[in-house]
C-alpha cells in the first residue's frame, strides 16, 4: 500500500514538473512574440538578426501600466493592448512585404484593391490552388496573430502582477537604458536605434498616412485640371509624326538597375551597345533617357497611366478616376491626329472597361491574340508573338492610315521561371513553334541562386528581340518608343535602388530624332549614366510639344 502512495506520489512530483516546464514555456513563447512585435523593424532591408537587439520603450510603458492598473481592469487593459499590438505586428508585416515588392509601406485607405492582382498573380503562377491556400492561409494566420498577441499580453500581465517588485525593478533598469541610448543614438545596425520606439512610430506613421490618403482624391483634381493641350485641335497635334506608325512598347521591370548594377550591366549594356550597332548598320538612330517611375516592383498600370496621361498615378485611386475623367492620353492625342490606335495587351485576361477611357481602335489581349503556344511562367505569350501580331494584323496591312500602338512586353515579368528563345520571325506563326519552351522551372520561382540570372536573361531577351523586330520589319514610317514600367522588386536591384527607367526612341527618319536633340538624350540604345532625369509625368507633355 505504502509502495502505491509513493508512486502515485512521484507521479504529481512529475506531473508538477511537466506542468511547471510547460507553463514556463509558453510564458517564454508569450513574450518572445510580444517583442517581435515590438521589435521588428518595418523594412525588409532592415531584417538582420542585430536589428532585433533593441529595448522597445512600448514595452517598458506597458509593464509599468500593468503594474498601476487593479483587479479586473489589469485583464481587460491586458487584453486590449495585446490585441492591438496583434493589428499592429500584422501591419509591419503587411509593410515588410510591401517593401520587398513595392518598395513602400501599405496604404491604409488606397492599397486594397491590389490584393486582387496581387492573387492573380499567385493564381497565374503557381496556380488556382496555391491561390486559394496563399488567401486562406494569409487570413487564418492574421486572425490568429491577433488573438495569439491578446493571450499573451494576458498571460505576461499576470507574470507581472505575481513579482510585481521585480517587474517594477526590471522596468526602472530598462527605461534608464533606453533613455542613456536614446540620447547616444546608440545603434548595432544603420537605422535601427537600440532605443526602439517602433510600434508607436508604425501607429503614428500610418495615422499621418491615412490622412494624407485622404486628402490625395482633392490634391490629384487640382493637378488634372490643368491640361495644357486639352483644347489643341487634332490638326496640330503630332505635326512632326504624320504618316508614322509609332510603336510604344513598355518593357515589364526594365529598370535603371538592369543597365548599371555591376551583377547585370556587363551582359546587358553589352546587348543595348551591339543592338545600337545593329540599328546603325540597319539605317536607325536611336536616343536614350530616363524617366522616374510612379512606382517600383508593381503596379505596372500605375507607370502605363502615368505616361500616357502627364499626371503622376501612384494609387489605385487616382488610376480609377483618370480612366473615369476626359484627361487627353497620348493614345487618344494619335487618335485625334488621325491614327489608327491599338493596344496589344496579353497580360490581360478579361474584359478591361479601362480600354474605352484610353480611345483605342482596337483591344489585342490573350483572349483574342490567337497564341496558341504554352505560357512562360506568369506571361502567357513570349514577346516575340506579341511583335509578330502586330506586324501581320496591323503593320502589315496596305491602304491604311499610321497606327499607334501601345503594347506591353511580359515575357521579363517576374518570377522569371522560364524566359522563351527567339525564333525566325517568319516562323512565328500562331505560337505552335514555342512548344517545348516553356517548361522552365518545376517551382513557381527560381531557386535563390539563380533568380538574378534568370532576371538578367529575360531582359536580354527582350531587349534582343525589339532589335531584331526593327531589323526584320522597320522601315522609313517605323518610330519605336520603349521603356521600362518600373524597377524590378528590391530581391532583384538590392536596398536603396532609384525608381528610375531607361527610354529610348528609334527611328530611321533622321527628322524625328532631331526633334528631340534639345533633351539631350544618349546616342544610342543606352542611356548616358549623367543623362537627364526626367518624372514619368512629364514625358507626355514634352512629347507632345517636340512633335506638335
Amino acid at each position: 500500500m505504502k509502495d502505491e502512495e509513493d508512486k502515485a506520489a512521484g507521479r504529481d512530483a512529475g506531473g508538477g514538473r511537466h506542468r511547471k516546464i510547460v507553463a514556463r514555456t509558453v510564458t517564454c513563447a508569450a513574450f518572445l512574440l510580444v517583442l517581435a512585435a515590438l521589435i521588428t523593424p518595418d523594412e525588409f532591408a532592415l531584417l538582420t538578426p542585430g536589428a532585433f537587439v533593441r529595448i522597445p520603450i512600448e514595452g517598458v510603458l506597458g509593464v509599468a501600466l500593468i503594474l498601476v492598473v487593479r483587479g479586473k481592469a489589469r485583464r481587460y487593459v491586458a487584453g486590449t493592448l495585446g490585441a492591438v499590438l496583434g493589428l499592429l505586428f500584422v501591419l509591419k508585416v503587411t509593410d515588410i512585404g510591401f517593401d520587398a515588392v513595392l518598395v513602400r509601406p501599405f496604404d491604409l485607405v488606397l492599397d486594397w484593391p491590389l490584393l486582387r492582382p496581387a492573387v492573380e498573380f499567385v493564381d497565374e503562377s503557381a496556380g488556382q490552388a496555391g491561390a486559394i491556400a496563399a488567401v486562406v492561409c494569409t487570413v487564418v494566420l492574421a486572425v490568429g496573430v491577433v488573438v495569439l498577441m491578446s493571450l499573451s499580453s494576458l498571460r505576461l500581465s499576470r507574470v507581472v502582477a505575481r513579482h510585481d517588485r521585480a517587474a517594477a525593478r526590471s522596468a526602472a533598469v530598462l527605461a534608464t537604458i533606453w533613455v542613456v541610448c536614446a540620447v547616444l543614438g546608440a545603434q548595432l545596425v544603420d537605422g535601427v536605434p537600440v532605443a526602439s520606439r517602433s510600434a508607436a512610430a508604425l501607429a503614428y506613421d500610418h495615422a499621418l498616412a491615412v490622412r494624407s490618403s485622404l486628402n490625395d482624391r482633392e490634391e490629384f483634381a487640382k493637378a488634372a485640371a490643368v491640361d495644357k493641350f486639352r483644347d489643341t485641335p487634332g490638326d496640330q497635334l503630332l505635326t512632326g509624326l504624320r504618316g508614322k506608325d509609332v510603336v510604344l512598347a513598355f518593357v515589364e521591370s526594365y529598370g535603371r538597375s538592369a543597365v548599371e548594377s555591376p551583377q547585370y550591366a556587363p551582359q546587358v549594356d553589352a546587348v543595348l551597345d551591339q543592338g545600337s550597332q545593329r540599328l546603325r548598320e540597319a539605317g536607325f538612330s536611336a536616343r536614350s533617357g530616363w524617366l522616374t517611375s510612379s512606382t517600383a516592383g508593381g503596379g505596372s498600370w500605375l507607370a502605363h497611366a502615368t505616361l500616357l496621361s502627364g499626371l503622376w498615378i501612384n494609387n489605385q485611386q487616382r488610376y480609377r478616376t483618370l480612366v473615369n475623367s476626359d484627361r487627353l492620353t497620348l493614345n487618344t492625342a494619335f487618335h485625334k491626329a488621325d491614327s489608327r490606335t491599338v493596344a496589344l495587351m496579353p497580360a490581360i485576361t478579361r474584359a478591361w472597361p479601362e480600354g474605352k477611357f484610353y480611345g483605342y481602335d482596337k483591344v489585342y489581349d490573350d483572349r483574342n491574340l490567337g497564341y496558341q503556344g504554352p505560357r512562360f511562367s506568369f506571361a502567357t505569350m513570349p514577346d516575340q508573338y506579341t511583335l509578330s501580331t502586330l506586324q501581320h494584323t496591323e503593320l502589315a496591312k496596305k491602304d491604311r492610315p499610321p497606327v499607334m500602338a501601345e503594347t506591353a512586353l511580359v515575357s521579363s515579368h517576374a518570377p522569371w521561371a522560364s524566359i522563351p528563345t527567339l525564333v525566325p520571325w517568319d516562323k512565328v506563326g500562331d505560337g505552335s513553334i514555342f512548344n517545348g519552351m516553356g517548361k522552365g522551372y518545376d517551382a513557381p520561382w527560381p531557386p535563390g541562386g539563380q533568380i538574378r540570372t534568370e532576371y538578367r536573361k529575360s531582359i536580354e531577351y527582350t531587349l534582343n528581340t525589339l532589335v531584331s523586330y526593327m531589323e526584320t520589319y522597320g522601315n522609313d514610317k517605323t518610330v519605336l518608343i520603349f521603356l521600362g514600367d518600373h524597377q524590378p522588386a528590391p530581391l532583384i536591384t538590392g536596398p536603396g535602388a532609384s525608381r528610375d527607367v531607361p527610354i529610348t526612341v528609334v527611328a530611321k527618319d533622321k527628322a524625328v530624332i532631331d526633334k528631340i536633340s534639345s533633351w539631350n538624350w544618349q546616342d544610342g540604345l543606352r542611356p548616358g549614366k549623367n543623362t537627364p532625369v526626367w518624372p514619368m509625368s512629364a514625358f507626355r507633355d514634352r512629347f507632345l510639344t517636340a512633335f506638335g
